[in-house]
């Protein structure tokens, strides 16, 4: 069965040569606007890793890799990324990046697992980012700024691509809120994680969740975490744990909450061993990325990644993810989309 939502009355805004034209125009705008607000430097980045290195991302830790051996290498087992975070702190060391600076990446992954819909492809494309912190700088109100950098980047964008297409009207807030995944519990006990995602983003339009990936009074998680990027367990000085969280807006057209980044200050020695030690995870220490930040090879850092397609999609006013990127739909998912009049690509 499809899991296709299609908006009632929906009409593309846009013809396909011009929602190609305007892919061009929000990537090159917003990467460049995000470069100059986070002091960021473009990095070549890698298609796949090494499998048994510890490099790649293990999202919520049930997602499978694509994986295929390599012949030269006798048949070593090469990995596609799920996503850099782990590959971009330590070209952050390799490159001797100082505090204060970082650097950005086209990062393109095959994420098989993922259930197609409205908003999940196959392919990933993103922005992956990562900056070096200094200590101190590891705090909620820190966290706070980026995102509020990053979101001004969203709103110059927003604002760029309609002056160049007046019938895509701004539709975000000039600001984003911020509330953490307990305080978001305690507003709305009797939903579900995404229930509450959604009434927090209807109500606000551009919302960052903190502290996502630990346990929350009623003993779930808002959503899963890897135990080794983002900082989940670590104690805020606003009262609740973790130093990460999502960005999420109110897309009008699908009528729900819409995630556009993941990201937070990444784990340090301390929260590495505590994060391990509770998702029972301690043989990672094995591995090369973990022995690395275990032996203070590896800088503090703040990263993050955001959703090419997705910005795009929401910029656009697009009903499916497919009208702005090329990947492979079930055939029932596609005839819905014809018969709906949504051009997927």
């Amino acid at each position: 069965m499809s899991n296709l939502y299609v908006p009632k009355g929906y009409k593309a805004l846009l013809n396909k040569k011009q929602t190609e034209r305007c892919i061009k125009l929000i990537k090159d705008y917003f990467q460049e606007n995000l470069a100059a607000e986070l002091k960021l430097t473009r990095v070549t980045a890698p298609l796949f890793v090494l499998k048994g290195t510890g490099i790649n991302d293990d999202l919520n830790g049930v997602e499978r890799a694509v994986s295929f051996p390599i012949l030269d290498l006798g048949d070593k087992k090469a990995e596609v990324v799920h996503s850099l975070a782990k590959w971009k702190r330590m070209t952050l060391a390799d490159l001797n990046i100082n505090p204060g600076h970082g650097i950005y990446t086209d990062m393109n992954a095959i994420r098989s697992d993922e259930t197609l819909d409205n908003i999940h492809s196959l392919y990933v494309d993103q922005w992956d980012w990562e900056r070096v912190i200094t200590k101190e700088q590891r705090t909620i109100a820190f966290l706070k700024d980026i995102v509020e950098r990053i979101y001004n980047a969203m709103l110059r964008t927003e604002f760029y691509i309609s002056e160049i297409f007046p019938v895509l009207e701004l539709t975000l807030p000039d600001h984003i809120t911020f509330i953490s995944a307990e305080e978001l519990l305690q507003m709305y006990p009797d939903l579900d994680d995404k229930g509450r995602e959604n009434e927090i983003a209807k109500k606000y339009g551009a919302v960052f969740i903190m502290g996502i990936g630990g346990k929350l009074s009623n003993g779930e998680k808002h959503d899963g975490r890897a135990p080794d990027y983002d900082d989940w367990s670590t104690p805020n000085e606003e009262g609740f744990f973790g130093l990460n969280g999502d960005i999420l807006l109110w897309n009008p057209v699908l009528n729900r909450s819409f995630e556009i980044s993941s990201m937070g200050i990444r784990v340090d020695k301390e929260a590495l061993l505590n994060q391990l030690k509770l998702t029972d995870s301690e043989d990672r220490l094995n591995l090369l990325f973990h022995k690395k930040l275990i032996n203070g090879e590896l800088p503090l850092s703040i990263g993050g990644g955001i959703g090419q397609s997705r910005l795009c999609m929401f910029m656009l006013k697009k009903a499916h993810i497919g009208e702005v990127q090329s990947s492979i739909w079930p055939d029932d998912q596609i005839k819905e989309c014809e018969e709906a009049g949504i051009p997927l690509f």
